[in-house]
This record gives C-alpha cells, structure tokens and sequence, in this order.
C-alpha cells in the first residue's frame, strides 16, 4: 500500500478531484489530498489547505485571494507548490502525485510536479496535454493524459479518463523496480559529432561496474542530465560535449540556459570536461539563421538543421565561460582538450576547421581554469584521448 497524494484546485474541482481519491482508495492505496486553489472555500476537505501550502513560500494568501486577481494567485501558487510538494515528500508523507485541470490547475500543478526527483511516478490529466507541454514538463518525468473534455464538472466522458487516470497513477506507483541490483550511474553528454568517443568510452566504464546513460546535447538533454545530477543518484560525469554554451552564447536552438555545467559541482560529483563541439551554434533551416550572421561559416548538417561556426572572439569568451563554471566545482574536475579536433567538422580539412578559432578557446580556457587542464593532440573521436579521459574520470570517483 502506497500514498498518493492528489493535488488540485479543489474550490472548483473538488468533485473531480474527489472521484480520483475514491477511485485510488479502491485499489487499496491511501491519499494525501493537496488544495491549491485560491478562489472559494473548498468543496471538499483536504489533509494539507492552500495555507499550508501558501506558507511554504511565506506567501500573504488571503492578501492575494481578497484582491481577487487570478494570474497573481496562479503566479504565486506556482512558487508555492513546488517548495511544498518537495517538502512532504522529502518527509515521506507520499510516493506518487496524480492532479487534474485546465489551465491554471495545469500551471500549478506541473510545477510542483516538476520539483520532485526523478522516478517519482507523476500523472497530470490536463485540457492542454495534447498541445505542447514542453514548458509543463521541462526536464521532469511528468506523464500527461488528455482530459479529451474540459475538466470542469463530471459527464459520461470525463468519468471514465478520470477513472483510468486514477488506476495509471495506481499502476505506477505499484510497479516495482529492483534497485538492489542496480549499478552505480555515471552520466555522458554527446552529439553526433562526439560519439566515437562516447562509444570508447563506454566499454571502460562498464568494465570497472558503472552504468552508462548517455544525454543528448539539444538544450533539453543537457538540462535533464543536470536535474540527474541533482538528484544526489550520479557516481560521475563524463561532460564532454558542452556545445550547449555556444547555442547560449549566440542564440542558437538548442541552448541548456544559464546553469548548465553547475550541477556536477553542487552535488560534489566528480568530473571530466572538453569543449566539444563549442565550433557550433544550432539553427534550423537555413532560411531561419538571423540576418545577422550572414556572412559566417554554415554547414548543412540536414533540412533541418543549419550549424554556425563559432567565431575566434566567440570561442575566447566560450573558454572563460566553461572555466568559470568548473572553477566553482568543489568536488574533483578536470578539463580535457583534444587539440586535433573539438568535433568531427572541426578537424583538419573538413569544414568547421578554424586553427585561429580553437587556439582562441584552448588559451582562454588555460589562462582562466583553476583546475588541472590536460592537453591531449589527437581529436575527440580519437580511442586514445577517449580512454585517457574515460580512465581519468575513475580515477577522480575513486579518490
């Protein structure tokens, strides 16, 4: 038996809500039953109030409620939720959420979701979840499940997907994973242009006992690999293609924001870090790239997707930035530099190959790095500076 805390607006919900906590007690389970709404009083009783949670981000409830402004009440829930949702759980007091809602139901509740820990089973049914979720999931787990109907009142329709939501949150939260046999993780960062020497790497690390998951740099996997790390379950990170910090420098699609690379050194995990791939910034179709860079180095890497090179004064300030970051770490890091190539287009002859432009990054990132710099002359791909960073990066978890 399991708690399962269900969470909602439950002034104009509380019905719906309702039918979920009944539905999930018949399967056995208990409920922790969360208001987050802010408008009248609720239409059931709930075992933690809107107080409760309001006070969690020591917000004026009441102040807001009686200014009767909705966005300011969703704004402000949407702070509160997630501090108080993190809470409880952090005090065990449940190991699955399930919400329902329209749109600010929707806003609220991912939120919360989105602060807790990966694995934790989470289930929103939503008017929205057939659109674009990216901004309700982020780099969460969240599963959505179409309402089809709006969610407002009951019919023979929103019955039935509020029902099946109730025995999906059941079904997940029943759902056993073994752990004991699980093997201790450490976390990679690759693009197409770096997988050989993921895949060299690979091997090494498997061979001493570790797992290998495996993120892809696009903004989005750069950023869930960071909530990863956060979450204390990381043995070691091998970063080896921070290409994200180009997209961020220059605007391109697939920046991670501001605190990629942070992770790693909150969490005291070890590390091993390259500037892969900094020689590209990501666009779309080529007719997307800004006005503004006309002139610059393009490679069509397919229809879809148009790279830039980085510039000389781009790839100085990207090895300051990337230094920066790890010079905050705490725990064990080191920074690898594969002089022939920072990625399969930038070696020599092919077509992102700018020697002015990576010297630019190597000296920047040596003149600014307080941790130890290794310099390695052969390209990223190549076996030899893959398993020398591989090896290196057990080493450092091992210390």
């Amino acid at each position: 038996m399991a708690t399962i805390a269900v969470l909602g607006t439950l002034d104009s919900k509380g019905v719906q809500h309702a039918l979920l906590a009944d539905c999930i007690r018949e399967r056995g389970h208990e409920v922790l039953l969360i208001d987050i709404g802010t408008g009248t009083d609720p239409e059931i009783t709930p075992d933690i109030d809107r107080f409760q949670v309001a006070a969690a981000a020591d917000l004026d409830l009441q102040g807001m409620m009686d200014r009767k402004d909705r966005g300011e009440c969703v704004v402000a829930m949407s702070e509160a939720a997630p501090a108080c949702i993190a809470k409880l759980h952090a005090e065990g007091r449940f190991e699955a959420i399930i919400s329902l809602g329209g749109g600010g139901g929707t806003a609220i509740a991912t939120a919360a979701m989105r602060a807790l820990p990966l694995g934790v089973p989470k289930l929103m049914v939503s008017t929205l979840a057939s659109g674009n979720t990216a901004h309700y999931i982020g780099e969460s787990d969240i599963a959505m499940m179409p309402s089809i109907v709006d969610v407002q009142g009951l019919n023979r329709v929103s019955e039935g997907v509020f029902r099946r939501a109730a025995g999906a949150i059941c079904g997940m939260v029943e759902t056993r994973i073994d752990e004991a046999k699980a093997k201790p993780l450490i976390v990679c960062s690759m693009f197409g242009n770096t997988t050989d020497c993921i895949d060299h790497a690979t091997p090494i690390f498997e061979a001493a006992g570790y797992e290998v998951l495996v993120f892809h740099a696009t903004g989005t996997g750069g950023r869930t690999m960071e909530k990863l790390i956060e979450s204390g379950s990381v043995s070691g990170v091998f970063d080896i293609t921070t290409t994200e910090w180009a997209d961020e420098l220059c605007g391109g699609t697939l920046s991670a924001g501001p605190t990629r690379l942070e992770a790693a050194g909150k969490a005291g995990v070890p590390a091993i870090i390259a500037p892969g791939c900094l020689d590209m910034v990501n666009f779309g179709e080529r007719d997307s790239v800004p006005s503004e860079f006309e002139g610059r180095t393009f490679y069509i890497h397919n229809p879809q997707v148009t790279l830039m090179r980085t510039t000389e004064q781009e790839c100085a300030q990207l090895g300051h930035m990337l230094a920066d970051k790890v010079n905050a770490y705490t725990s064990p890091v080191e920074i690898f530099i594969p002089k022939g190539g920072i990625s399969v287009i930038s070696r020599k002859g092919k077509a992102f190959h700018d020697a002015a432009a990576d010297e630019a990054l190597f000296k920047s990132i040596h003149d600014h790095a307080k941790v130890p710099v290794h310099d390695y002359n052969e390209d990223i791909n190549d076996r030899a500076f893959a398993e020398a960073a591989a090896k290196r990066l057990l080493k450092l978890i091992q210390s």
